[in-house]
Parts: C-alpha cells; structure tokens; sequence
C-alpha cells in the first residue's frame, strides 16, 4: 500500500488524492514525495478540472513526521516539503481539500494551500509546531496572506487548535457540512464540472498570482531561518526530543 493512492472519477476530469496511513496519515519524506510527485503528473493531464485531497480514516491527517524535524533528517525534509507546495501551486490546478478530524500542522498547509476546504463539523485546525520550539515554514507565508497577520500570528505563536466553525468564520474554511463527502461532490459539480479545464488553471494561475509569488519567493528565506538560526538553538532540538521521549520540554531559552 503506497503512502497515498491517486483515484480518478468523472470521467478523468476529477482525481482524488488520498494520504493513506491512517489514522494519523503522517506527512512523513515518503508521503511528501509521492505527494509532490502525484500534482507533478496531475499537472500533466489536460481533462482535469479538480483534485480532491483528503485523509483516509477518521483524520485528515496530524500533520508532518516530529522526528523528521530533527537537526541531520530536517535538512532533507524541510527542502521536499517546500517541493511539495511548489508543485502543488505550479500545477494550476483547482484544489478542494475535504477535511474530516484533526487537521493539524503540515497538514493544516497543506490544506490552506487549496483553493478550497469544505470541513466535516468534528474538524479541527491548528499548527502546533510552536508546542515543539519551532515554526510552521509554510504556514508562515501563507497564513498572513489568506487570515491577516493578527490570526496567523495567534495560530503560529499560541499553538492553538481551532473548530471548524471558528476556521469558517475567519475565512480558512469555505463550506461546514455533515456530509462533507456530498457537499464535495456537489460544490465540484455545480461549480468546477461545467467550466473549460484550460481556463480554470489560467484563471486560477491569474487569481493565486500574488499568493503563489510570495510563497514561493519567499521560501528560501523561511528555509535558511529554519535550517540555520532555529536548528541551531538549543531549545528546537529538546523540544522535538521531549515530544519523542513524551516527556515535557526543558527550556533553557537560547
């Protein structure tokens, strides 16, 4: 069973990525890899028209592997998982993410970075990766542009998980649904079906412009603040240790 599976319907003008380790579905250098390589191919085909992307089992996924944010595998996850969002924004393809449970940290990303997320009501969001002594790379460009600088500064600096009416309500999520299933299939047939493929991906490359610039212009400098400055700090690498050992972090403050 691979780390993802890659399905399509309607006729090949919808495809459906599905993170495939349940029930944490853990966006570890496997999962990220087949991801980056599944909207590389899905860029590639001309019919489509929309990419669902959801978690398998009860959780959209509990965000990025913590032993993979340590110091030596850091080095190689934090460049893929910008690889990741590059290709995920460079395939111009419109992107629903259909969020069931928890949502949290790089999965949290990987969500906001679709055109859309229509959320079950048990859903919840946050990036917990403060918790840990680090940040949220992507999340830290992205949340600004898409919340305003007061709710990525509360979402990125507290650690917080919010429900799926609060996520609503500031503009993350698009539609609350009991059936988040249906509500999908229905948004995707109303709204995405009927319109030409080639002019959704020029609108959405022409709407996401700014997004998808800032992104990926400012990703080198969130790469060598993360890699340099906060892996070179005492309390980023106990506070990954601490979470591993599941015991409470050591601050030492430096």
């Amino acid at each position: 069973m691979g780390a993802i599976a890659l399905t399509y319907e309607q006729e090949g003008r919808v495809a459906r990525l599905r993170l495939n380790a349940p029930k944490a579905n853990i966006l570890d250098m496997e999962m990220i890899g087949q991801l980056t390589a599944a909207f590389r191919e899905l860029g590639g085909r001309a019919p489509l028209k929309a990419v669902i992307v959801e978690g398998a089992g009860p959780h959209f996924s509990f965000g990025a592997s913590v032993a993979e944010h340590q110091a030596d595998p850091a080095r190689a996850m934090i460049p893929a998982f910008g690889a990741l969002f590059r290709a995920l924004l460079e395939s111009r393809l419109p992107t629903v993410a259909l969020v069931r449970g928890q949502c949290l940290g790089g999965a949290m990303e990987l969500a906001a970075c679709c055109n859309w997320i229509i959320a079950e009501p048990n859903a919840g969001f946050g990036q917990p990766e403060i918790r840990l002594g680090v940040f949220p790379p992507v999340a830290c460009l992205a949340l600004p542009l898409l919340l305003g600088q007061p709710r990525a500064d509360d979402l990125c600096l507290t650690g917080r998980t919010i429900d799926a009416e609060t996520a609503r309500l500031w503009g993350l999520v698009h539609l609350i649904a009991d059936d988040g299933e249906a509500a999908t299939q229905q948004f995707i047939a109303e709204h995405l079906l009927p319109k030409s493929a080639i002019a959704l991906r020029i609108a959405n490359e022409a709407t996401r412009l700014r997004f998808t610039r800032e992104l990926l212009d400012g990703w080198a400098a969130l790469e060598r603040l993360y890699l340099d400055q906060l892996m070179a700090t005492a309390d980023a690498n106990e506070g990954i240790a601490a979470f591993l050992a599941k015991r409470p972090p050591r601050w030492t403050d430096r």
